[in-house]
């Protein structure tokens, strides 16, 4: 059976009501989207530390799922909106979402010895190192250009790169989402290896990935991550919240340390590089699709 998909616009401080009233007349679900998502305008995430909590960012969409029946103009109706609410109606079609699902996630080759499986696949390459992660409700799949940068990223620094051995190296993945990262800091050798994000779903999700994966991490909301500093720092965020998190995330990293940001546009690079260059000798180590991936060592 199919459904429809409604999107209404709103602003920051009508998304949540509308969101309700929507459940009241009988969505079957609703979710409340960054309109701005993105682009340059995107909102950092909730709850960032050192930043306003903006309980919702300023330009939303409130998505509602409804059956394939609904009367939508009626529904609208009941909810007294403007006469210029912005909206989108589409039939979503009846799928085999498992199936559906799975055929988008094939194993994803970051480099010859590190890979992506998802855990209804073999691992294409028996000797490699083989991060099992499937698709969740946190970010952090394998398939965005930022996470497969950052993977690179930590597979070069983690083989050499640093001037500690291997199994020393204390490492804090900010922003972890799924955990994919400090994951493939264990596999790769790291000691230590810590997950922070702001949202409770995604450390759950890290610590059954870590858990499905048998390494050993720890994971944490902000405010209960321990004290202490760190010989690599990876954050593969956004833009926004990187530039306001500078201050949390230089003092989470040893002088001499190394950090890693991505979630940036290239023509958001210099603005960053600029930001962290007060305190790090800061460089473009490499990009994909329009991404960039900047990293730098503690002065």
């Amino acid at each position: 059976m199919p459904w429809i998909s409604l999107k209404l616009a709103a602003d920051g401080e009508t998304a949540e009501t509308l969101a309700d009233a929507l459940m009241e007349i009988g969505a079957l679900s609703v979710s409340i989207e960054d309109r701005d998502a993105g682009t340059d305008a995107e909102q950092a995430q909730f709850g960032e530390p050192g930043l306003d909590d903006p309980k919702a960012w300023q330009r939303n969409w409130v998505v509602a799922l409804l059956e394939a029946d609904a009367d939508v103009e009626a529904l609208i109706a009941k909810l007294n909106l403007a006469s210029d609410t912005e909206r989108e109606v589409e039939v979503v079609a009846e799928q085999d979402w498992v199936r559906l699902t799975q055929s988008q996630f094939e194993p994803i080759p970051i480099s010859d010895r590190l890979w992506i499986v998802p855990s209804w696949h073999q691992a294409p390459n028996p000797d490699a190192i083989v991060l099992v992660l499937d698709p969740g409700l946190a970010f952090g799949t394998g398939s965005h250009p930022t996470t497969r940068l950052c993977l690179k990223w930590l597979e070069q620094t983690l083989t050499g790169q640093v001037n500690a051995p291997i199994n020393a190296i204390n490492l804090l993945d900010y922003g972890c989402g799924s955990g994919i990262l400090a994951i493939a800091a264990k596999k790769l050798g790291a000691g230590q290896v810590v997950g922070v994000d702001v949202d409770a779903q995604a450390i759950t999700a890290s610590r059954a990935n870590a858990e499905n994966n048998h390494v050993e991490a720890a994971f944490f909301l902000p405010d209960t991550m321990p004290a202490g500093e760190f010989d690599v720092v990876v954050a593969n965020i956004l833009t926004n919240p990187l530039k306001a998190l500078m201050p949390l995330l230089a003092g989470r990293v040893k002088v001499g340390g190394r950090i890693a940001l991505s979630g940036i546009l290239v023509e958001q690079a210099s603005e960053l590089i600029a930001i962290y260059g007060a305190l790090f000798d800061m460089r473009l180590w490499a990009t994909e699709d329009g991404w960039v991936c900047l990293t730098g060592t503690k002065r």
